[in-house]
């Protein structure tokens, strides 16, 4: 195990740094593990979800620690984590944090019909909304469980709430929906919504389609894109922005644009696991470690410790990676 070198005097002060030196500013923090849905390229059925899932005060305290050791920047992830009956708590406790400046949840959006205003009201600022197609057919060779049409009013009322920012999350798979790729752009511009591409990552069914080859594709269809000179709100992730004619376009692409030298994350799992980097298995049992009486510097040398075995870049792209990753639901988004 190694540390950043110099630890700072007192573990709960910032800044908090990896085991390369880079600064965490943004928790991805899995509220759920379980979901409506069965996408196969994130939950396999044989996901059965972890049973001992933090409570809201807890995920308050977990929060609160990272916020005195530099995090401003919370998403609530899952699995879905509209389906948590208590989600508007967890997010208004965590809002009202001292330090955290945005919080945001990735969703479905099957449940926003109902919950997008009470949550922005609770203090969410963005929402990253997940469609991988607006096919009734191709929706239901993704996911066997879902209504597509529930989704698409779930979006429609993000945008009527108000959010200050929404993304269209859209995972790209060859000969499934890579080719919605400009519907997809023109339903999201025309409710004022940045459409985001995501190469498909090892961790279930399906065939990336390279961000390359996907741009070529845009533009042989007759979309326009000119790559941005800087990446728009570059706070909010790793992804490439391009200017298309409605808006901007973005494209996030862990396979053959590695971005894990600005890596600014980590994340901690529905159960209180803390993961160190999406492409491993290396956890520090935060919830052991709150239930058996420990004390924020427990808790921040804890964190400290983990971080310090965070490796330079994930293994995706090396052969027989993915029988060594968990589920995307299993880690937390």
């Amino acid at each position: 195990m190694t540390l950043p070198s110099p630890l700072p005097r007192d573990p709960l002060t910032a800044p908090l740094l990896d085991a390369q030196g880079r600064t965490i500013t943004y928790l991805r923090l899995s509220v759920t593990d379980r979901c409506n849905f069965r996408c196969t390229y994130c939950s396999p059925a044989s996901w059965g979800g972890k049973k001992d899932l933090l409570t809201p005060g807890e995920f308050e305290r977990i929060v609160s620690v990272f916020a005195r050791l530099g995090i401003r920047r919370v998403r609530l992830t899952g699995g879905e984590p509209l389906i948590r009956p208590d989600i508007v708590e967890v997010a208004q406790r965590i809002a009202a944090v001292p330090g955290v400046e945005r919080v945001a949840i990735t969703t479905n959006a099957s449940h926003l019909e109902r919950l997008a205003v009470p949550l922005r009201e609770a203090g969410v600022t963005q929402l990253n909304l997940s469609l991988d197609t607006l096919s009734e057919a191709t929706f239901r060779r993704i996911s066997k469980q879902g209504d597509l049409a529930t989704i698409l009013r779930g979006i429609d009322a993000s945008v009527a709430a108000g959010y200050a920012s929404l993304k269209l999350n859209v995972v790209v798979m060859r000969g499934v929906n890579d080719l919605e790729v400009p519907a997809l752009i023109a339903h999201a511009h025309a409710r004022g919504i940045v459409p985001r591409f995501i190469e498909l990552m090892p961790f279930g069914q399906g065939t990336p389609v390279p961000t390359a080859e996907l741009v070529e594709q845009i533009q042989a269809s007759g979309l326009p894109l000119v790559p941005e000179d800087a990446r728009h709100d570059v706070t909010s992730g790793p992804a490439s922005y391009w200017r298309a004619p409605g808006g901007l376009v973005g494209f996030i692409s862990p396979l053959t644009q590695n971005f894990c030298g600005g890596c600014n994350r980590v994340r901690v799992a529905s159960n209180g696991d803390l993961r160190s980097c999406l492409g491993g298995r290396a956890q520090a049992p935060l919830h052991a470690l709150i239930r058996g009486g420990a004390t924020d510097t427990d808790l921040a040398l804890a964190i400290r410790h983990a971080l310090g075995e965070k490796p330079e870049g994930h293994r995706f792209t090396e052969p027989g990676a993915g029988t060594s990753l968990l589920s995307m639901m299993g880690i937390g988004g």
